[in-house]
């Protein structure tokens, strides 16, 4: 498959058919929709801007705009399987259940941001069919994307998609008419300000705005396709901060927007290298006034710091070795407290992977060579991904050798598994 050629979008939905079988058939459904598409999201990268696509699918070829492109794709599509009926879902087929999402698809897009529309009817007049529509509407919707730029420029123009997908489930949820998209339409510019306001927030938490702080909101502006007079808006609340009390978001009773939001204030506080106490006051404040839980605090402290350790070579205002120890040592000490806390759920789970329990054996009494290093650090990181809390995050897996994971695992984990 290659997403610069005509016809890829169906290619697409071919390979990856099982995938929305298994989403429709409940596998990543959860008590909620917005937990089950955070759980496609955030392990995906597109709430962080750095899509991960299946290895299987990608082609050395695929630029980053092709990724974003097929991420696009796929994330707005599960979105709308995950809000499917269960009487739907009981009596549709897959095929019509993907046909009837690229409607919807197409007909949020041309409704909500009109300027993507595309032209119904070939130049002869053939009629396009819904993949085709499709197609061009992904097309248009990453090609002024400006992803040459400085890290965070490309960062802020590719998390915007995120809003993409979330609106588009609010939209599909409503069974919009032309007057709810034209709310939606005004609701897309009020998210992107509700995104300035917790940055402000979070900028001026310590009191002292910093250099990296003022460059982070001058690269979303350059991301965000704002009007002249919004810029303004957004400089003059940037400039002058807001009080967490007033932030006045815009999110109703979205878990999957305020776990946004929550995320980009937390990124705008490593802006500057450090995460200080002031900030984390501001940062439970924020969740307290976002009615998220502490373990949501947690959970996305986790996914952003493992983020920005995964992509610490790319993070041009972010590049410094004090600033990478704060992080990494941040992140281990929340890692590790979390193991601890369900260190008897590991030792159990641990005990019953018999690959992983055999080369632990043999690593008492003899040197083992790095493939089995390598498969150890792989089994004790998917291990650590069976915590409740880490369940719908992606890990840094180049962060994660295997003599930080030894940092993490409780002291004398290895001796208990073994029953030495």
């Amino acid at each position: 498959m290659n997403p610069r050629e005509k016809g890829w979008l169906e290619k697409y939905l071919k390979s990856r058919q099982q995938l929305f079988i298994n989403i429709r058939g409940g596998s990543h459904r959860a008590s909620h929709p917005d937990f089950s598409v955070y759980s496609i999201l955030q392990p995906a990268g597109l709430m962080y801007g750095q899509p991960v696509i299946p290895l299987e699918l990608v082609d050395s070829n695929w630029s980053m705009r092709d990724r974003l492109k097929v991420l696009l794709a796929e994330s707005i599509i599960c979105s709308s399987l995950l809000h499917e009926s269960e009487s739907d879902v009981a009596s549709v087929q897959i095929s019509d259940a993907l046909n009837k999402t690229l409607e919807h698809i197409n007909a949020y897009y041309q409704q909500v941001f009109p300027e993507l529309a595309a032209s119904p009817r070939t130049l002869l007049g053939r009629k396009k069919s819904q993949h085709e529509l499709a197609e061009e509407i992904f097309e248009k919707r990453v090609e002024k994307m400006d992803l040459k730029g400085p890290f965070w420029v490309r960062f802020f123009h590719s998390s915007l998609l995120f809003l993409d997908v979330y609106i588009f489930g609010q939209w599909t949820h409503m069974h919009a008419d032309k007057v709810v998209s034209e709310y939606f339409h005004f609701e897309r510019d009020q998210l992107r300000t509700s995104v300035v306001r917790v940055m402000a927030a979070a900028a001026h938490a310590n009191r002292n705005l910093a250099f990296e702080e003022r460059k982070l909101l001058e690269y979303f502006l350059q991301s965000a396709g704002l009007t002249p007079e919004q810029k303004k808006e957004c400089r003059e609340i940037f400039e002058h901060g807001i009080a967490v009390e007033d932030l006045q978001l815009h999110v109703g009773n979205s878990w999957l927007l305020k776990k946004y939001l929550l995320e980009i204030a937390i990124l705008t506080f490593w802006a500057d290298k450090q995460v200080e106490e002031t900030e984390m006051d501001v940062l439970d404040r924020m969740a307290t006034i976002l009615s998220l839980h502490r373990e949501d605090v947690d959970n996305s402290l986790l996914a952003v710091e493992g983020f920005v350790l995964e992509n610490w070579a790319e993070l041009d205002t972010l590049q410094d070795k004090k600033g990478f120890e704060e992080v990494s040592v941040q992140f281990i000490q929340r890692m590790s407290a979390l193991a601890l806390r369900n260190r008897h759920m590991l030792v159990t789970e641990a005990r019953s992977d018999s690959s992983l329990f055999d080369v632990l054996v043999r690593a008492q009494s003899s040197e083992v060579d790095e493939a089995d290093k390598e498969m150890m650090r792989q089994r004790l990181v998917e291990l650590l991904k069976r915590i409740p809390l880490l369940g719908t995050i992606s890990l840094p897996q180049h962060f994660l050798t295997l003599p930080v994971m030894m940092e993490i695992l409780p002291k004398d984990f290895i001796p208990e598994v073994l029953g030495t």
